[in-house]
């Protein structure tokens, strides 16, 4: 069986993020399955944040862009040849400054761009998540409930649910 640093459950976030036309935030990886492909930017969640940090910084890492997240609105989950539990939850964000310009993480990505989710749904060149989700009506997810305590026993330094209303 093989593992890696991340031992063989992944759990990992990506982030929708909206600008006022109704563009997508799209990345172009360099590596991996998604090698010059569009995608969302994502990353891997790290041991000291909570996934919704998660997205928020890995947004930022790879396009300079700083943002707010307003809900979660799919959650992907596979098994990759039948070693490794890939999960990943997927986020609506705003930017917190239209006017904010795109700075890519050249080490990853090839380019990041605002692109128009039909435009999308019409490129080869996608990802077979983000061409799913061009079909989709995206602006509403799942909410946000981060002022609740579930106890002392358990011993959570961040703890926060999200659920549809």
């Amino acid at each position: 069986m093989a593992t890696s640093k991340r031992g063989n459950v992944w759990l990992a976030a990506a982030g929708l993020v909206i600008n006022a036309d109704k563009e997508w935030l799209v990345v172009k990886k360099r590596y991996g399955g998604l090698h010059g492909k569009w995608s969302l930017p994502a990353g891997f969640v790290l041991p000291t944040e909570t996934i919704d940090e998660a997205v928020v910084r890995e947004v930022k890492e790879e396009t300079g862009i700083s943002c707010t997240v307003q809900g979660m609105i799919g959650f992907r989950t596979g098994v990759i040849r039948g070693e490794v539990s890939d999960n990943m939850a997927i986020f609506l964000l705003k930017p917190r400054d239209e006017s904010e310009a795109l700075r890519v993480q050249l080490s990853e990505l090839y380019e990041a761009a605002w692109m128009a989710p039909e435009l999308l749904a019409a490129d080869s060149d996608v990802s077979v998540m983000l061409h799913e989700m061009a079909d989709y009506v995206l602006e509403e997810g799942f909410n946000v409930i981060d002022d609740v305590d579930p106890g002392a026993v358990f011993g959570y330094s961040a703890y926060k649910l999200f659920f549809k209303k």
